[in-house]
């Protein structure tokens, strides 16, 4: 018989998950905010957890994880699927029953998640059934506080220590999740923020399942990720479209996370940036309707400078100086130029690297995600101001991407024979519009987005193309005091791309006339 069934049901966990160094455990225990928000005593539970799927991780390809716990005397069989994770903050749907011991019972936990549902027919699949087995455990030592917070916010505060084991691998876990059992999940942010005032932590955007499975299949190494569509509906308002583009952004960012902490891949840092960058642009987009505070502009400016040195290191080092392949006499030194950048570009992205794992990092990331979970925007705001917020996010759209294309036609009215700083304010301009365009793209038809998109897009390469040219020089200038021995290598390869900077604007010019007559989507 079995005991009574724990009724949990999608989504039920909501949970903020932070990292600390073991070295600081005893600090966070003796943390004075416990001690002031605790409900009661907090109390140690020991749990393992056996993680099962198929040869062919079957489970794991659809999005999620099954596993069955022990804690105490019992016995607890979880289905969890459909994971978010954004800012630390996990969100997915879980099931949860009873078993009475250390064995799976596949009918009665999709019994509880419903035999029709996606999930209920994967637990029945009988090609899959039989091929069940564990493929990793945790052991894990925890401790839990449950918290009450000042606002009334029920937050459950637990320590875990321990390790996850598969086969003869084996990886530590010290990490904090808090999990919201009531209230507002900005407060789980906010908490956040106030222990890591004295305590260095990280956020973790990895579930312990999700590292399991990293040993049981090692992933190739991070490549950068690209941003995702930004899925808008007409009737959406205009502070639910930009908290939709705002968590895209965030989403690009945090997606190469990874790759930009390993220090050794140039295009996760690169997408990182454009994840930035387009965070910045939606913020500036939305600027007269939703203020944005000081604080949080100048810590996104200080991360996008961290990106943007590595960033500008790796495109000198390996596109801007080898375009004097072929053009340099022989006794210029090109592959020495490149190895001399490329090295100051991985030590770039070493300091990239070392930002992301900082408690400065730390705390914009979990500010900024207090800020659009609680929409803090509008404690800055009069009633009367909110208002437009409230209109739709269509009439918007058509506003700014009109206002966008004015501002491009006229900053390129000058560009030919324009200098780099003209060419600039137009690339800036460029960039802006497009980024727009795609935020909104959903709201237009689809064809005459990707003609208008392709077209700007075109455009944007050859400015940006032409700007990475102006900036080599600064680098190179920078080389040139750094390596002496470099300097006459050093002068031909200024001189060269100053030359192309100043060159022939027919291709420019081509692209410009292509761009100009076209019309934004939103043009009727």
């Amino acid at each position: 018989m079995k005991t009574d069934r724990i009724h949990r049901s999608a989504p039920s966990e909501i949970e903020l998950k932070l990292l600390l160094d073991p070295a600081d455990v005893d600090t966070l225990r003796r943390h004075p905010l416990l001690e002031e928000y605790a409900a009661e005593a907090p109390h140690a539970q020991n749990i393992v957890n056996t993680y099962f799927d198929t040869p062919g991780l079957d489970i794991m390809r659809r999005g999620a994880s099954l596993r069955l716990r022990q804690l105490d005397q019992d016995w607890v069989q979880t289905l969890k699927a459909g994971a978010k994770a954004e800012g630390g903050l996990h969100q997915r749907s879980e099931w949860e029953t009873r078993v009475d011991g250390p064995a799976l019972d596949p009918d009665e936990l999709r019994a509880r998640i419903g035999p029709r549902s996606q999930w209920g027919r994967l637990l029945h699949n009988p090609a899959l059934l039989p091929r069940l087995a564990p493929i990793f455990s945790t052991r894990v030592k925890r401790t839990v506080w449950e918290l009450r917070l000042p606002h009334g916010d029920e937050i459950e505060f637990a320590l875990d220590q321990g390790v996850i084991e598969c086969k003869d691998h084996k990886e530590p876990i010290c990490e904090v999740e808090l999990e919201l059992k009531s209230g507002d999940a900005e407060r789980l942010f906010e908490f956040a923020l106030q222990l890591a005032e004295t305590i260095p932590l990280r956020i973790g955007n990895f579930s312990k399942s999700e590292r399991g499975y990293a040993l049981v299949a090692p992933p190739d190494a991070p490549a950068g990720v690209k941003a995702g569509d930004v899925e808008l509906t007409a009737d959406m308002t205009v502070e639910q479209g930009f908290k939709a583009i705002a968590a895209n952004c965030m989403a690009q960012v945090q997606g190469n996370e990874s790759g930009v902490l390993h220090g050794s891949d140039p295009e996760s840092v690169h997408q990182m940036r454009v994840g930035i960058r387009r965070l910045r642009s939606a913020l500036g987009l939305f600027k007269d309707v939703l203020p944005v505070p000081q604080a949080l502009r100048q810590e996104l400016g200080w991360l996008a400078s961290q990106l943007g040195a590595a960033r500008d290191w790796d495109v000198l080092s390996a596109s801007t100086l080898a375009t004097l392949n072929g053009a340099a006499p022989q006794d210029v030194g090109v592959d020495a130029l490149q190895a001399a950048a490329s090295g100051i570009a991985r030590g770039k992205r070493e300091q990239a690297a070392a930002a992301l794992q900082s408690s400065r990092y730390t705390a914009l990331m979990l500010s900024f995600f207090k800020w659009l979970e609680g929409a803090g925007w509008r404690g800055e705001l009069a009633p009367e101001d909110s208002k437009p917020l409230e209109r739709p996010v269509k009439k918007f759209a058509d506003k700014m991407l009109a206002h966008d294309q004015n501002r491009l036609l006229k900053r390129g009215r000058r560009l030919d024979a324009a200098s780099p700083q003209v060419r600039h304010r137009v690339r800036i301009a460029a960039k802006k519009t497009r980024y727009a365009t795609e935020f909104f793209h959903s709201l237009y038809p689809q064809k005459r987005v990707r003609g208008y998109v392709k077209t700007l897009s075109a455009l944007q390469d050859e400015l940006g193309l032409l700007n990475d040219a102006a900036i080599a020089d600064g680098l190179l200038h920078e080389l040139q005091e750094a390596r002496h021995e470099l300097a006459r290598d050093v002068s031909f390869a200024r001189g060269f791309l100053i030359s192309r900077v100043n060159g022939d604007d027919r291709k420019l010019t081509r692209l410009w006339k292509r761009f100009e007559p076209l019309r934004p989507p939103c043009h009727k």
